[in-house]
């Protein structure tokens, strides 16, 4: 047998389960951020969950396909361990860019969810007057009846020049 169709068929052998097993993970652990996006809706998720699953099929095949090619000959083995990493490398750099891409999609679905669900800030209207300002309240370190502001200094301090105080 030729080495170059070896190389070519180790190629096969390696590239596709690296796709296959990427897939696999994503559609499996993507469906808990996309139930959280689509607020428990697991019919709408799956589907989403599958198409975005299909892109990164046909995505990454495509890639394995075009990347097959080489105009090297492979004369020993050797060379056909040199070719197949270097085939292997550029298609598990292309699985993990994609995939990082898809959980980028994820997030981003993820966050425009959660902005969603925030109450939306009421918008003044031109015919009326502004909301009164109400204050926010002061805050537990404020002092209350019968406290002391600002609170005494540490025992340890001295203000400049004075003494320092006597250590117990």
């Amino acid at each position: 047998m030729d080495l170059n169709v070896l190389t070519y068929l180790l190629y096969f052998v390696l590239a596709l389960p690296l796709t296959w097993w990427v897939a696999r993970a994503l559609h499996r652990y993507g469906t808990v951020f996309l139930v959280d996006v689509f607020h428990g809706d697991e019919v709408l998720s799956n589907a989403v969950n599958q198409l975005l699953v299909i892109g990164f099929y046909l995505l990454n095949l495509g890639y394995v396909a075009l990347f097959m090619t080489s105009h090297t000959k492979v004369d020993s083995a050797r060379r056909l361990l040199e070719v197949l990493s270097t085939k292997v490398g550029a298609v598990a750099i292309a699985v993990g860019i994609v995939h990082f891409g898809n959980v980028w999609a994820f997030n981003a679905f993820r966050r425009r969810a959660v902005q969603r669900g925030r109450p939306v800030p009421p918008v003044p209207q031109p015919d009326r007057p502004p909301a009164p300002y109400n204050p926010p309240p002061t805050p537990a370190s404020a002092p209350g009846p019968g406290q002391q502001w600002p609170p005494p200094a540490w025992p340890g301090w001295a203000a400049p020049g004075a003494p320092p105080a006597p250590r117990a």
